[in-house]
């Protein structure tokens, strides 16, 4: 996608607290949540023995210069077991190591301090929170190509300024004013005017919304239209399309469970869905299994059955299993835990400390949300059933690396100008900017359930019994580099998550 152009000397917003905000429209870019890296085809004729790593052997990679004080080397050297083939990936891999140990040492001319005891420098507070406010103003005509996308602009702005602790609400007037062209009669958003409807924009359009909240913002939804739209995208299989006539993945799965139980909508299907004829009778049958039919050999999580396992579709699929009903039911019954686990714990690489999306591909910040927002969710499975208001009195613990992943997002995925990106080299998006920050929010909290839900109504209610509260111990950040927490299934404040569900609760559809 087109880089963001922003530098040092770019058009700061800041609305003062006493005014009210200007009127004007959020615009676009690439819709996630998938999100495809560099292939990783072997060179022909490439297959020669891979060289093992010397000062002699490998260049640049061992430079010389000493790391910072308080920085183990776990982080400032190559892994010591490498595969001994090269490959186009292994060339890949190394060039990436290559970029992002000076920045890992803390000897990039490019980083900023201040550099604490841990050598981990300082989260650059301001410049990311210009970049998102510049994010939610104007384009260069260029980014007319990502129109369809304008839900997700506002999405990732919003949710990376309230987790950096600005006050997303302030865009509420703007916000209702972008999307309310959006949103089409026959039910569902596009990505704006006179676009289909289509579950990826329908998503971020209602999170957004929740993001800001009011009984204007919350009214501007069609749920009786929306209700009867979802019902045409089920499919017989259990799976959902993400627009009419569109692909089935488990990209629809999610996002149609996170609207359904964020807006109160009925779990019936609509009187006249073709779903019906299968024998299906409400939105979510069938749905488990097909999301269990997505787990492949590997232990990953496919888009849909017989494909490759991906990052950002586990996510997906565990979130989508952890609203339809309590982890340690859902996803105990329905996918190989034991072969989870180690298709995630491999994703997170040494000494990077970030994670990859897929097997032999390369790191990337945004799955510090994609395969990072996975370990809170399979940690309440495996922590079984909330005992009490607070967190369990035992618990398995962190299943990742967490100094890894703080080291990697503070070390090579800010951006100097303000913004955070996919790794050194890469420019900074609002795409990257939100996922790195809701990666670092996760990395930084202790998510959790409790035994009481939000609300009377027993639909969807191991949803809405999730808290979180802060780690304090054993971290290499400062407490001036937290950031607020995001609800593990939705992505957006527990606020927000509460209050659009009990307003939609107080409102109920009728089938």
């Amino acid at each position: 996608m087109p880089p963001i152009v922003a530098g040092k000397h770019r058009r700061k917003v800041r609305f003062p607290s006493s005014t009210s905000t200007t009127s004007s429209n959020s615009t676009n870019q690439q819709p996630p949540p998938t999100k495809s890296t560099l292939t990783n085809q072997k060179r022909p004729g490439q297959s020669r023995p891979r060289p093992k790593l010397s000062s002699a052997t490998t260049g640049k990679m061992t430079s010389q210069a000493a790391p910072r004080p308080g920085i183990p080397d776990l982080f400032t050297q190559p892994s010591a077991i490498r595969d001994p083939l090269v490959t186009e990936t292994t060339d890949l891999q190394d060039a990436t190591l290559e970029k992002c140990l000076p920045f890992l040492k803390g000897i990039s001319s490019t980083q900023q301090g201040p550099f604490n005891a841990y050598g981990v420098p300082a989260l650059q507070r301001d410049d990311h929170v210009a970049f998102l406010y510049d994010s939610l103003e104007d384009y260069p005509p260029g980014f007319v190509i990502l129109d369809a996308s304008r839900p997700w602009m506002a999405y990732w702005g919003l949710a990376g300024l309230f987790l950096m602790g600005e006050d997303p609400t302030r865009f509420r007037e703007r916000l209702i004013d972008t999307l309310r062209p959006a949103q089409n009669s026959t039910g569902g958003f596009g990505g704006g005017r006179g676009q289909i409807s289509h579950l990826a924009g329908s998503y971020a359009a209602v999170l957004s919304l929740a993001i800001v909240g009011g009984e204007d913002t919350y009214s501007l939804i069609d749920r009786q239209a929306m209700w009867r739209w979802l019902g045409r995208l089920k499919q017989a299989d259990g799976g959902f399309r993400v627009c009419e006539g569109g692909e089935e993945d488990v990209r629809g799965a999610y996002c149609v469970m996170a609207i359904i139980s964020l807006l109160d909508l009925p779990s019936e299907l609509p009187p006249d869905c073709e779903a019906r004829k299968a024998g299906l009778n409400t939105l979510t049958d069938g749905l488990a299994q097909y999301l269990s039919r997505c787990q492949t050999f590997e232990g990953g999580i496919s888009g849909s059955p017989g494909v490759e396992a991906h990052g950002a579709y586990a996510y997906c699929a565990l979130a989508c299993l952890a609203l339809l009903g309590p982890p340690e039911e859902t996803i105990v019954r329905h996918m190989n835990l034991p072969l989870l686990l180690s298709w995630l714990s491999s994703r997170q690489y040494g000494p990077e400390g970030g994670f990859s999306g897929r097997t032999n591909k390369l790191v990337d910040g945004c799955y510090s949300h994609w395969v990072g927002g996975c370990w809170p969710i399979i940690q309440s499975a495996l922590d079984g059933k909330p005992q009490g208001s607070g967190p369990p009195a035992t618990t398995v613990g962190s299943l990742f690396s967490r100094e890894g992943l703080s080291r990697y997002i503070l070390s090579c995925c800010q951006s100097p100008t303000g913004g955070l990106r996919d790794k050194p080299g890469k420019h900074a998006d609002s795409y990257h900017t939100c996922y790195v920050l809701a990666g670092l929010s996760a990395m930084q909290h202790y998510h959790y359930r409790t035994d009481s839900a939000t609300g009377s109504n027993k639909s969807w209610a191991s949803a809405f019994t999730w808290r979180s509260t802060p780690i304090r111990e054993d971290n290499v950040y400062e407490k001036s580099d937290r950031l607020a927490a995001l609800h593990p299934l939705y992505g957006i404040p527990f606020p927000s998550v509460d209050e659009m569900r009990l307003w939609c609760e107080a409102r109920p559809i009728t089938p």
